[in-house]
Formats: C-alpha cells, sequence, structure tokens
C-alpha cells in the first residue's frame, strides 16, 4: 500500500491574515458557484423539470406520478428526494475527505475535484429531456454532490485567511458577491429564454442552454480563486515501512478531530442548534419554486421576478445581519433571525398569489442572506483558533448542513404527498425553528470559542457573546 513518510509531510505554510489579494479571491469562488443554488436549485430548472413532467404524465400539475426505476412517484416530489439523496451522499463521504484533505495537505485539489465534478453535470443538464428524466435524474444528484462537496472546503478557508473580527463581514462580502454574480448570469439565461427565437432555439432549448452556461460560468470563474488562495502545502508520497497508509491516515486525523469536539462543548451546541434551524431555512429555499408552480400556480415571469427580488434583498440582508451581530452579538442576532424564520412558516401556509407572496419573498430574502452569512462566521469563531485541521473542523458544519437538507427536505415530501398539500408541509417547518431557537439561548452569554481541556494550546478562550 502507498503510505505517507512522516519526515517527508510538509510544514504548514504561513497564509497572510486579511490580505486583499487572497480574501478577494476567496470570494469570487461564491460569484462562481452561486449560479449552481439560483439557476438549478431555485430557477430555470424547478420550472423546466415541472414542465417535463406535465409533459410526460400529460397532466396540468408537476406532482402527476412519474416512473422511476419502475417505481410511480410524484414529480415534484421525486426532486425533493433527488435532493435529499444527493446531501446524503456527500455527509457520509465528507468527514473523510475532509480528514483526508487535511492531512495530505491537498484542500485545494479537492475543492477543484468537487467543483470541476458539479460544473460538468450542470452543463450534462443540457441532455436533460421527457426521454432521459432518470439519467437526468443522477446527473442533477451529481451536480448537487459537486456544489455541496466544493463548499465544505471553499468555507474551511474562512479562518484561514482572515482574523477573527473579520469574519462576519468577509463571510457577508462573499455570501453578496455569490448573489450578485449568480443574479447577472439568470438575467442572461432570462434574455436567451426569453428571445430563444431570435437565438434560434425552442424554448426547452433555451432552458437547457442555461444549464450549459451554469457549467461554464461556474468552471470559468472558479479559476480566479484556484489561482489567488494559498497553494497547497502537500505532502509527499513514499515508502516507509514505519508509516500507516494515507487512507488509514485519514481515518486517524478523523478520529482526532472528532476527539478534539467531545471538548468543545459550546461547539456541539451550536451545531445542534443548527441542525435544527438550517432543516427549516434550507428546505425553504430548495422547494420555495416548487410551492410557486405547484401549490399558487404562479406564471414563470413571477415566479423569476421573486426569485431576482431574493438575491437582491438578500445582499442586504447578508451586510445587516453582519452589522446587527457586531452590535448585539452572533447568537442573539440569530436567534432573531430564528423568529423571523419561524413567522415566514406561519405565513407560508396563509399566503396567495400577489403582493402577499412578493411581500414574503421580501422577508425569506432578508433573513436568507443573513442566517447563511452569520451561520458560516459563528462556526468560525467557535473552532479552535489556529487549528491546521480547518477542512476536517469545517466537515462536522457540513455534515450537519447536509443531513439537515436530507431530513427537512424529504419531511417536507412525505407530508406534501401524504396531505396533498405543500401548504402542511410549510407550516410543520416551524418545530425546526423552535428546536433550533432554544439551542441557541443556551449559548448566550458564553465564550463562543472554548479552551480544549484535552489540548488547551488548541484555544485561548477569547471572544464572549452576548
Amino acid at each position: 500500500m502507498t503510505t505517507i513518510s512522516a519526515a517527508s509531510a510538509a510544514a504548514p505554510v504561513a497564509v497572510p491574515k486579511n490580505n486583499k489579494r487572497i480574501t478577494n479571491g476567496w470570494t469570487m469562488y461564491d460569484w462562481a458557484n452561486s449560479v449552481y443554488p439560483l439557476v438549478i436549485t431555485s430557477s430555470i430548472f424547478p420550472i423546466y423539470w415541472s414542465g417535463v413532467v406535465k409533459s410526460i404524465t400529460h397532466s396540468d400539475s408537476g406532482k402527476s406520478p412519474v416512473d422511476f426505476l419502475g417505481l410511480q412517484v410524484p414529480g415534484s416530489s421525486l426532486l425533493t428526494y433527488a435532493i435529499s439523496a444527493a446531501f446524503l451522499l456527500i455527509a457520509l463521504l465528507s468527514p473523510f475527505l475532509t480528514s483526508l484533505a487535511d492531512y495530505s495537505g491537498r484542500k485545494k485539489l479537492f475543492l477543484q475535484f468537487f467543483c470541476y465534478l458539479g460544473a460538468a453535470s450542470c452543463a450534462g443538464l443540457y441532455f436533460f429531456t421527457d426521454s432521459t428524466l432518470t439519467a437526468s435524474t443522477f446527473v442533477f444528484i451529481a451536480a448537487t454532490v459537486g456544489f455541496s462537496g466544493s463548499i465544505v472546503f471553499y468555507n474551511s478557508y474562512l479562518p484561514d485567511i482572515a482574523s477573527e473580527d473579520q469574519y462576519d463581514r468577509l463571510s457577508a462580502r462573499g455570501f453578496s458577491m455569490g448573489y450578485i454574480g449568480s443574479v447577472i448570469l439568470l438575467v442572461i439565461c432570462l434574455v436567451i429564454n426569453q428571445f430563444h427565437d431570435a437565438v434560434g432555439v425552442s424554448q426547452g432549448q433555451a432552458a437547457r442552454l442555461s444549464f450549459l452556461l451554469t457549467g461554464l460560468w461556474w468552471a470559468g470563474f472558479a479559476q480566479i480563486p484556484f489561482f489567488t488562495l494559498p497553494k497547497d502545502p502537500g505532502r509527499a508520497f513514499g515508502a516507509s515501512s514505519g508509516d500507516s497508509g494515507w487512507v488509514l491516515n485519514g481515518f486517524r486525523e478523523l478520529a482526532k478531530v472528532w476527539n478534539q469536539l467531545q471538548h468543545l462543548p459550546n461547539l456541539k451546541k451550536f451545531l445542534l442548534a443548527y441542525f435544527t434551524y438550517n432543516m427549516g431555512v434550507q428546505t425553504v429555499m430548495y422547494v420555495a419554486t416548487l410551492f410557486g408552480t405547484d401549490e399558487l400556480h404562479l406564471d414563470d415571469s413571477s415566479l423569476i421576478i421573486t426569485i431576482l427580488l431574493l438575491q437582491v434583498v438578500a445582499i442586504l440582508g447578508a451586510y445587516l445581519f453582519a452589522r446587527l451581530s457586531e452590535a448585539i452579538g452572533n447568537t442573539r442576532a440569530l436567534s432573531w433571525s430564528v423568529v423571523i424564520w419561524a413567522l415566514i412558516c406561519i405565513a407560508g401556509y396563509f399566503v396567495q398569489a400577489g403582493w402577499s407572496f412578493y411581500a414574503l419573498a421580501s422577508v425569506i430574502g432578508l433573513t436568507m442572506g443573513g442566517i447563511q452569512s452569520l451561520s458560516r462566521s459563528t462556526y468560525s469563531k467557535i473552532i479552535p483558533e489556529n487549528t491546521p485541521n480547518t477542512a476536517s473542523f469545517f466537515s462536522f458544519f457540513d455534515v450537519t448542513e447536509k443531513l439537515s437538507i436530507v431530513i427537512g427536505t424529504a419531511v417536507f415530501g412525505v407530508i406534501a404527498q401524504i396531505t396533498g398539500s405543500m401548504r402542511y408541509s410549510i407550516l410543520a417547518l416551524i418545530v425546526f425553528f423552535i428546536l433550533g431557537l432554544f439551542f441557541l439561548l443556551r449559548l448566550r452569554g458564553r465564550k463562543l470559542r472554548e479552551v480544549n481541556e484535552a489540548d488547551p494550546q488548541l484555544a485561548t478562550g477569547l471572544s464572549y457573546d452576548r
């Protein structure tokens, strides 16, 4: 078996904090990959998916059953189940891959791999037609795995490249760059879809061309962070009779971080809170378009306007909650955002097409940017300071997120399938926010970053929250 020689392991490379070239380059990955959640998750792809289901079933409802591997599954539920399957897969792989990346010193390499997997799969959705539903479902799953897999390595750079006092603002800037970049591509795609006759393609081809452009945009702009982020220090691979194989060392690195986690109760409490409230947040984001098409029966133009509104307002929300956290503390700011999300669930049960829907979408956009950005920066403040295992620590954050999406979207799909209405599914999500708020309140007034009793040198006990 190939082994790693301890003697040849590269020493950690000191990365300058708050270097503008590096931090600006880092935010450009948000610019690059955020086209996936906007074009594929939230806008053109779900609309196209619903249209394919209607075409296959010859019905007016995207909820009509379709054949998938011999099973009859409602079309809208199949999409939520595909999302759940993708995130379950990456949740199982992420801890091992991140520990391996930390041990081997090849974090950027893993980031690149998942980036190209996701981008290529998005481009592959160009071939999604009525006759390729089953195959395209697996391509969609691969695109989702690529997106979610790359995020954990991207997020883990935050504590490496910035000082703690800059976490909130840099995280907010990253999300804002993502919202801006994704809106630009979406507008381009909308122009192509609106004037498809002038371009010389059909309406369906215009939609599929949007998927191809998403993959090209993602892979193309990702070259900026790949060029500016610190090079992988790497470890030399060679034979050494005294060393274990690199696979075993990956598991050992994971066990090491897991052991550290046992001595950091605040980190575990935050992950529990994040797990519960994120089940609601991510589920709403992933099913919002399907809710608009299949429950409210909104036309495509109304949905697209709503999605653009969400992105623009989310930019403001990311910065607003970053400033709010500076004024009242991270957990208190997060608690307020969770309360707003709980109210969103109640409003979602009663919302109708028209001004109330646009008002609700504005509130969702405002809190969507804030809660995502602040969750990432808060976690960066809790993990041990100067740890060499940032990717491994962020894998637990990532697994928590992915498992919450698996459960949240699955619960949503099951309730919608049983009741025949997505309104009951939206209302049920309030339970997740109530639990998330309860767990967040347990962190109030505590030091976010703790001293690890097993290894006191890994943390300094900084940053009291209010």
